[in-house]
């Protein structure tokens, strides 16, 4: 059985970091303030920018959780606390687990913002069961050409599997929790069926073309959350479009656990979060060496 569409939220134009123009499905004012054991989903742009106008996301600190940061175009540079470093362009993840806390930043690389150009990419934040919030920072970078791909028979559909797998093949990063996280690129009039543990919270965010899941149409910044009420999802590209689809489909088994929550900070209880903000004010998350 397919599952069927619980609800469909548009995107909310939000200023992000030093302005950078997001879409936000969640968390919300529509009511959707997290989507276990997901937390936060950012579509960053499309923006064409000129130059010296390209912004980012100054030093900050994290504590509890994952960001995951997926480039279309643009590059960006990372930097942390716990010293790692890198930059990444269009195709390339970037999975940082902030663990028991660290400071980072994400800032256009230096040519990006000299040049200007084109900004598309993704944010996602996904939480962390509480016997592993406290964990070792760790950083995962890696590049497009090993970002596995698979291809339907027919080649109407193709994948690039960031996490999980889809098409016969597999991701390469290393998750904490079971996810799937997957950019299916389908054409007009073609479908897809893809298979999910019953257990898994499911969503789809489509970002170009247009989508029919459970006979609705999916626009450009809108979100599909399906009930968890089959072992499958089937989603067509639009026959009418004048472009493949581009949608992500994103799964994850739920945690289940209390989740408090304060901006940079995602813990259990509310002491916890109090614990975070003292901890970073006294210098405990470490410093960027710029």
């Amino acid at each position: 059985m397919n599952r069927t569409v619980a609800r469909i939220v548009e995107g909310t134009p939000v200023n992000e970091g030093e302005g950078v123009l997001v879409h936000r499905p969640f968390p919300s004012a529509q009511g959707l303030r997290e989507f276990d054991p997901f937390l936060l989903l950012d579509e960053m742009g499309p923006l064409e920018l000129p130059p010296n106008a390209a912004k980012g996301f100054p030093d900050h600190p994290h504590r509890g959780f994952e960001t995951v940061t997926y480039l279309l175009s643009g590059r960006f540079e990372h930097r942390d606390s716990y010293g790692h470093a890198g930059k990444i362009e269009a195709g390339d993840v970037q999975w940082m687990t902030a663990g028991s806390g660290l400071v980072h930043s994400e800032t256009p690389e230096t040519e990006f913002r000299k040049t200007g150009g084109r900004l598309h990419g993704f944010q996602i934040w996904v939480n962390l069961p509480k016997r592993v919030k406290m964990m070792a920072p760790r950083y995962q970078e890696v590049p497009k050409d090993r970002i596995p791909e698979g291809k339907s028979a027919d080649g109407k559909v193709t994948v690039k599997v960031i996490a999980g797998e889809a098409l016969g093949v597999s991701a390469v990063i290393d998750t904490r929790i079971p996810i799937q996280y997957l950019h299916f690129t389908i054409q007009p009039g073609a479908s897809l069926e893809h298979p999910f543990p019953k257990s898994a919270n499911a969503f789809a965010y489509v970002f170009a073309g247009a989508a029919v899941i459970d006979c609705q149409r999916v626009e450009p910044h809108h979100l599909a959350v399906f009930h968890r009420n089959g072992e499958s999802v089937k989603i067509e590209a639009a026959a009418d479009a004048s472009e493949p689809l581009q949608v992500l489909l994103l799964s994850g088994e739920p945690i289940g656990e209390p989740v408090a929550r304060y901006g940079p900070f995602v813990m259990n209880t509310r002491d916890e979060i109090e614990q975070a903000f003292a901890d970073y004010r006294d210098g405990r998350m470490g410093t960027i060496a710029h």
